[in-house]
């Protein structure tokens, strides 16, 4: 897991190939106009997803402490303050569902080692070793996951 500002984005580029490209289409986004949805920034590589949505409880969160096989997700708040929960997947050991390969998602019911928050131009980055309970918080979260195959 990396937790960091998009200031500092630039040390992250060595970490997958793909990562420049995310961070570079970050810098040319005017968060101010982008509206919810999704698309695809290259194939089946680089997917888009925008939410702009009221924060979970951290029990509603947990109940979806998920992790991924094939994708790294990249996680910006673009305004409002998210927690996140997290654990590494080794601690695991009370899994909810089994893997669903449509959805590249496993679900835990194990509950987080720590919590991390995010602010405005803030990211995290979940590896497949990541358990995460994203979206925690009172007010609304406007954030971009990109999912970036693994």
């Amino acid at each position: 897991m990396i937790l960091d500002t998009l200031s500092n984005a630039d040390k992250y580029l060595c970490v997958h190939p793909l990562f420049a490209e995310v961070f570079e289409h970050i810098k040319n986004i005017n968060f101010e106009s982008i509206e919810e949805g999704g698309y695809k920034l290259q194939e089946d590589n680089i997917m888009v997803i925008i939410t702009n949505q009221r924060g979970r409880t951290v029990e509603e969160a947990i109940s979806k402490f998920e992790c991924h096989n094939r994708y790294i997700d990249i996680q910006l708040c673009v305004s409002g303050q998210e927690q996140i929960g997290w654990k590494p997947r080794e601690k695991c050991i009370h899994q909810k569902s089994g893997y669903n390969e449509d959805r590249d998602v496993t679900f835990f019911e194990d509950t987080p080692d720590t919590f991390l928050k995010l602010t405005n131009s803030q990211f995290a980055v979940f590896f497949p070793n990541d358990v995460h309970a994203p979206m925690i918080g009172d007010g609304i979260i406007k954030k971009m996951i990109f999912k970036i195959k693994h």
